[in-house]
């Protein structure tokens, strides 16, 4: 009956971005007094005050710390699977695919290229049909144009276009120098020394050197500026923590720089395989510290300096922002400081600022826009039977999940104890049928997932790191039966039925892709009779609430910002910005 519902439903776009945060109103109903609870484990579900007691999250905070400082690779890997396998212990994250990238683009632009971590380069664009300009439409608006604080992969986008790291990605996957000229690296990996190049410059004009890049890295690792990506800056030797041991920031040992800033060194805890790649990622990349400053304040120490264009806005990649009409479009135009400007050949990029897919693939097939990330899904079937060359499908890393916020009180309102509430989630995971969503929403072959780590993650120790499932995929009839038997023995299934009102608000943003899927997961669960109701929240809200914990089940998605799997793990360390489960809160 669900697949009779869904397929009279309209359909939507296969998913290509990526969301860090979100919110959700979810209640459960508990109305139903009649209905048998659950025995809480202590003998009442009066156990709220120590909900989390059983979780032990400093424990996963420590295994986090460990394959930080572990130099033997074996032991590392091993340490991995075990921190995954702790992570999905908790059934509080469950996956349901593999990422891959779909998006439209016209045969007369060339020379665009992207990565597995979802990074679209524009700035070698030569457009073929005379035009000056590139008409982009990746997402809405996005949350932050400051590369620190940024955590979505629109964000990054947009940052990889118009600002610059030490090291970046050619356009096949390969690290090559950028801002530096040169880097060295010291025989027990744990130093690295980079050498700037001649003569760059701020978008201003301003001189730009090695102390523009301690200034930044100390100012992304500052906990005072709340980013998300703190923690990644915990890779660094004399990190800095509080009494209660949370990171803080970098230490005077943590990195120098030559009295002429020439070069900037980078002393690490231990040697770190993917230290490269960091200085390739936008959480890395240099800000203007005269800029920032100019508009910080006590209450707001990131400065407003990259809430809209104009001068106030200076970067260091290929593209400054001219214009910024919010919740609408946003005008690049060539830095003509950028250290490769000869290479820039197209002075001009556009990008259209909208969540509807049909309004963006209409404003392509008119011709108005020269690439969309978003295809809606009646279209995407279209396409992929005409076999449109204008189709493009780029591998990604990364996972599209379901979170559960671990605090959330319906778990208490539903008497369940912390075990049963695992057990709970445990059945929820097997419920949703995957292949179905990606049959029939997804529609590009995406993988079910059936890890948090995705497949195709290297292990850094020469291998890949997946080896185990963590469920079958392969019938979804027995799934849900198992599904039920859970229930079961928590009380809430009596063999034919549930024994309670069960009911959830599920979170999600407003693209008509993740609507789709909430609509799929919402017939799922709904079969046994969970009711299900979907909250949509415009982009930014959606970032927010889902961060802050406002939320009890909402939609999530991780795009690997290197290839290691401790970038799918460390997020879930208690004091990450990007823990939105909330473990060990």
């Amino acid at each position: 009956m669900k697949k009779v519902i869904a397929l009279l439903m309209a359909m939507a776009m296969a998913l290509s971005l990526v969301a860090c945060g979100g919110s959700s109103t979810a209640k459960t109903d508990t109305a139903d007094a009649s209905a048998p609870a659950a025995d809480a484990a202590d003998g009442s579900a009066a156990a709220a005050s120590d909900w989390g007691s059983q979780l032990n999250w400093g424990e996963y905070d420590q295994m986090i710390a460990d394959i930080r400082t572990t130099a033997d690779t074996a032991a590392r890997a091993e340490l991995m699977h075990k921190a995954e396998d702790k992570l999905m212990e908790t059934w509080a994250v469950l996956p349901i695919y593999y990422y891959n990238d779909p998006y439209m683009m016209k045969d007369y632009m060339q020379g665009m290229y992207a990565n597995v971590f979802g990074m679209k380069y524009f700035y070698q664009v030569e457009l073929g049909n005379g035009a000056d300009a590139m008409n982009i439409c990746l997402a809405s608006e996005p949350a932050h144009l400051d590369p620190a604080l940024n955590s979505s992969v629109d964000g990054g986008c947009l940052a990889v276009n118009s600002f610059e790291g030490l090291m970046t990605y050619d356009a096949e996957g390969k690290l090559q120098p950028a801002q530096a000229e040169s880097y060295e690296v010291s025989e027990d990996g744990t130093t690295y020394t980079f050498t700037m190049r001649d003569g760059l410059k701020w978008s201003n004009g301003d001189e730009l050197t090695a102390k523009d890049f301690e200034y930044s890295w100390r100012r992304a690792a500052d906990v005072s500026n709340a980013a998300d990506y703190a923690y990644l800056y915990e890779v660094f030797a004399d990190c800095q923590y509080d009494a209660d041991g949370n990171f803080t920031g970098l230490g005077e040992g943590s990195v120098e720089v030559s009295e002429d800033g020439k070069t900037i060194t980078a002393h690490l805890n231990s040697a770190c395989p993917y230290f490269l790649d960091l200085c390739a990622f936008p959480a890395f990349f240099p800000v203007h510290q005269g800029t920032v400053e100019a508009t910080a304040t006590a209450d707001l120490p990131t400065g407003t300096w990259a809430n809209d264009a104009g001068d106030a806005f200076v970067c260091n990649g290929a593209y400054v922002l001219s214009a910024w009409n919010h919740d609408s479009d946003m005008t690049y135009v060539k830095n003509e400081n950028y250290r490769d400007a000869d290479s820039v050949k197209v002075p001009t990029m556009n990008f259209m600022l909208t969540s509807d897919d049909t309004a963006s693939y209409t404003a392509y097939q008119a011709g108005d826009l020269d690439l969309v990330d978003s295809i809606p899904n009646d279209e995407l079937g279209k396409v992929i039977a005409e076999k449109n060359p204008e189709l493009h499908i780029a591998d990604n890393l990364g996972t599209y999940y379901v979170g559960f916020n671990y605090n959330s009180k319906m778990y208490q309102e539903l008497g369940l104890d912390e075990e049963q509430a695992k057990v709970f989630r445990h059945a929820l995971c097997l419920l949703v049928d995957r292949q179905y969503i990606i049959d029939n929403i997804g529609q590009t072959g995406q993988e079910a997932a059936t890890t948090f780590v995705p497949s195709g993650c290297a292990d850094g120790n020469g291998g890949e790191f997946k080896n185990k499932d963590y469920y079958s995929v392969e019938d979804y009839d027995a799934n849900v039966e198992e599904a039920k038997s859970l229930l079961e023995s928590i009380g809430l299934w009596d063999g034919n039925q549930l024994t309670k009102t069960v009911a959830f608000t599920y979170l999600t943003n407003d693209s008509e892709g993740n609507v789709k899927i909430a609509e799929a997961l919402q017939q799922d669960w709904g079969q046994i009779g969970i009711e299900v109701s979907i909250e949509q929240e415009e982009w930014n809200v959606f970032l927010d609430d889902r961060k802050n914990g406002n939320f009890d089940v909402a939609r999530e998605g991780w795009l690997m910002d290197y290839n290691d799997p401790i970038n799918m793990l460390e997020m879930w360390t208690t004091n990450s910005g990007n823990n939105d489960c909330q473990f060990g809160r």
